[in-house]
């Protein structure tokens, strides 16, 4: 169960979400920036999260920059369509949230900071849309991979609560759960904003440091 509530929205049962596939989408080879797998199984040392902050391009390039993180990727998450495409999760009717893997070494980057680049990068508080993105698709989610990064995760929402209202801000609705499955985004979409410089970084922020 998540720690924040959801927002109304037609997100899909089993019996209504596309059936996809069981090809996994193909992966290129090394990330466009850090020169690194996208894939696992990475080092030891190493800790993964998956985090829905809206469209899943300028999420990303805020990750790859911070030193200390190994490689990040886009994709699914969230939902209950296997391997689904960018326009089945477009539709609706995936269930899925679009997210980026960050693999980090918490010896250089504590989870900490991952936490507080996540909840200071977007707004949390906007249900299914983040800024003019409006779907399913877009809403804010932390996808734990370790019990310890589930209890910091569920601990930095309950710190940033007061700050985000006291700034005017409705409730958070962040999702915090357990990593389910999770599926790589087309080859396209992986490091977009390194191959297009100039493209469009369609998250928002709401502007509220998370306390120190």
């Amino acid at each position: 169960m998540g720690v924040f509530r959801r927002d109304a929205a037609p997100l899909p049962d089993q019996g209504s979400a596309l059936p996809g596939r069981a090809e996994p989408m193909p992966v290129p080879e090394r990330h466009l920036v850090l020169g690194v797998p996208l894939t696992g199984p990475f080092d030891d040392g190493v800790e993964t999260v998956v985090l829905g902050m809206g469209c899943f391009w300028g999420a990303e390039e805020i990750y790859w920059q911070r030193p200390g993180v190994v490689t990040t990727a886009v994709g699914y998450a969230g939902g209950l369509t296997p391997n689904p495409t960018y326009h089945e999760v477009c539709s609706g009717r995936t269930g899925h949230t679009e997210v980026v893997l960050v693999a980090y070494r918490p010896a250089d980057v504590p989870f900490g900071e991952i936490l507080r680049i996540f909840w200071e990068g977007h707004d949390p508080t906007q249900g299914m849309r983040q800024g003019n993105d409006v779907g399913t698709q877009y809403r804010s989610a932390i996808y734990t991979t370790t019990p310890g990064q589930h209890a910091a995760a569920t601990h930095s929402a309950t710190v940033y609560a007061p700050a985000i209202a006291a700034a005017g801000y409705g409730p958070i609705t962040t999702e915090i759960e357990p990593l389910g499955p999770f599926y790589y985004a087309e080859p396209d979409h992986q490091q977009y904003l390194a191959a297009n410089p100039n493209g469009y970084r369609c998250h928002s922020a709401s502007g509220v440091p998370y306390p120190a």
